[in-house]
């Protein structure tokens, strides 16, 4: 049976990857961009996403640059359309 010795500087770089990964996750939970599977964007999500505003939304419904679809009184918009216009450079 062989025996492991954990040194301080071990605990240390575990601390220092836990924070790091706590911060990732932090971040990406804040920005408040993630849609659960089989939905799109909410409005909020894209124009937080492409920065703009609610007329340049409904213009690029309108243009059909991005699908969307009403959902009860909310609209989603299409992730790979959102992201489509991302690589763009929109």
């Amino acid at each position: 049976m062989s025996v492991e010795i954990v040194t301080k500087e071990d605990l240390q770089l575990l601390r220092m990857q836990l924070l790091s990964d706590i911060k990732a996750i932090l971040v990406a939970h804040s920005k408040g961009v993630h849609a659960p599977a089989g939905e799109g964007y909410k409005t909020k999500d894209v124009r937080k996403i492409l920065g703009c505003s609610i007329n340049k939304l409904v213009s690029l419904r309108v243009s059909r640059k991005v699908r969307w679809k009403k959902i009860g009184g909310t609209v989603y918009y299409n992730r790979e359309d959102v992201r489509r216009l991302v690589d763009e450079g929109f």
